[in-house]
């Protein structure tokens, strides 16, 4: 397995490894959105994943690997572009288009054998939701790779299971060490949207004239103790 290359990019909330990340974009008012991405992994994580590629004698080469997370995700539904560059080994940046974000993984819309958006997208409104039931569709259609990577992990986010947060560190610092729990457990990414109108409400995020700001914590994703759901309103 090419862990170099398992990293992908969660642009709409799925960035789903330890990392600090930053997401700037701005949202069209017919549902279209462009983003500049700045996404850099955490010490002990990159010291993690080099170690899982010198041990299965994989070529030397980017840990964070722009242009092949940019091939993968430009089959992903509803994208239109994907552009990214390694600003170093274990970082890069890059820009992503998404031509209609109703279109944007649709097939993981779907929540315990109920279709129920995983995005929905209107004139003044905009929601995001994801849980364990979409979780694991959402990364398929993203790439397959970061599903395997992420069992590795053992991320209830693709393994479904019942876990909380806590559970879930203990775990991960029982199998690997409490640093990389501890590097999971602060992780964060924070993403500023431009939105076509002047927002009115924001559910999970602040906001200011046109912009909402988001502090998301990674955690919340890998483990999904309850649905994160995000949404935007405006006029």
């Amino acid at each position: 397995m090419r862990f170099y290359r398992l990293l992908g990019l969660f642009f709409a909330i799925f960035p789903l490894i330890s990392c600090s990340g930053r997401i700037t974009g701005s949202l069209s008012a017919q549902g279209s959105i462009t983003a500049s991405v700045n996404m850099s992994l955490e010490p002990r994580i990159t010291a993690l994943i080099t170690a899982f590629s010198a041990a299965g004698n994989q070529p030397d080469g980017p840990i964070f690997d722009g242009p092949a997370i940019a091939r993968s995700m430009s089959s992903a539904p509803g994208v239109t572009s994907v552009l990214f560059r390694n600003t170093a080994p274990a970082a890069i940046e890059g820009t992503i288009q998404i031509s209609d974000l109703n279109d944007f993984l649709a097939a993981a819309d779907i929540t315990q054998g109920v279709r129920r958006r995983f995005i929905v997208f209107d004139q003044g409104n905009c929601e995001i939701y994801i849980n364990r039931d979409n979780g694991p569709v959402i990364l398929g259609l993203l790439s397959s790779e970061i599903t395997d990577y992420l069992n590795a992990l053992m991320a209830p986010f693709v393994t479904g299971e019942d876990m909380t947060k806590a559970e879930y560190l203990e775990l991960v610092a029982s199998f690997y060490n409490r640093t990389i729990s501890n590097e999971i457990a602060g992780s964060r990414i924070r993403a500023s949207i431009d939105f076509p109108g002047t927002i009115t409400n924001v559910r999970g995020g602040t906001f200011s004239g046109r912009r909402a700001e988001f502090d998301i914590s990674l955690l919340d994703f890998l483990v999904l103790e309850t649905p994160m759901v995000y949404e935007v309103q405006w006029r």
